[in-house]
């Protein structure tokens, strides 16, 4: 990976384990397991972020749940096949365990290119929202595929965006529980994943 397709896509979290690593796959001879960090808002509630990580990054390290931990990584999204459905996933891959910083707990950079128009809407309390998809150039011609979400003037300026538009932005990521009903009528909560933006900027063509 070019050093510039590592800077389009940093993350650092610092959080307490809240699951500890399961293996999850092997690749060239390599392992990788996937646990969970538990990062604390400024309201107190919790983001449960999913990350993977490397078998050669865990030696020595206590993954016991409840232990503070702080990593260095890119968000990736995967296709998962559900049923006959794709499914979009996000996971944290960790790059290298860092030093904990309480004072930075949850950060993310991205530059990539609005994939989708964005969805701009009101809430009956008249808060502005506005949808954005991202995606973020990797190796081997792949990308990821970012879903993000703007607030206030933040979200009027996404609103005018259009498909290309390159973009540049900071923020957090979050995990929020919703309900979705099945097929059979039984209601499921389950977790989406977003980054929820605080700087955001558009980066014009060079002339």
């Amino acid at each position: 990976m070019s050093y510039e397709q590592m800077q389009n896509n940093k993350v650092f979290i610092t959080g307490t384990v809240a699951s500890t690593p399961e293996y999850s796959h092997s690749m060239m001879g390599e392992g990788f397991y996937d646990f969970t960090v538990a990062v604390k808002r400024l309201s107190g509630q919790d983001d449960v972020i999913p990350l993977t990580i490397s078998e050669r990054l865990m030696d020595g390290v206590d993954f016991s749940v409840g232990t503070l931990i702080a990593i260095n990584g890119q968000l990736r999204s995967y296709n998962k096949l559900v049923g006959d459905k794709s499914k979009l996933v996000l996971r944290v891959f960790v790059r290298e365990l860092a030093e904990a910083d309480e004072q930075s707990p949850n950060t993310i950079e991205l530059e990539g290119f609005v994939c989708k128009p964005p969805i701009y809407r009101q809430t009956p309390f008249k808060r502005e929202i506005a949808d954005i998809l991202v995606a973020v150039n990797r190796a081997y011609n792949k990308s990821d595929y970012i879903p993000c979400i703007a607030w206030g003037r933040n979200a009027r300026f996404a609103g005018n965006f259009t498909v290309g538009d390159k973009v540049h932005l900071i923020g957090r990521i979050q995990s929020r529980v919703y309900q979705k009903q099945l097929a059979d009528g039984v209601v499921e909560d389950r977790v989406a994943y977003e980054v929820s933006i605080s700087k955001l900027d558009l980066i014009k063509p060079e002339e």
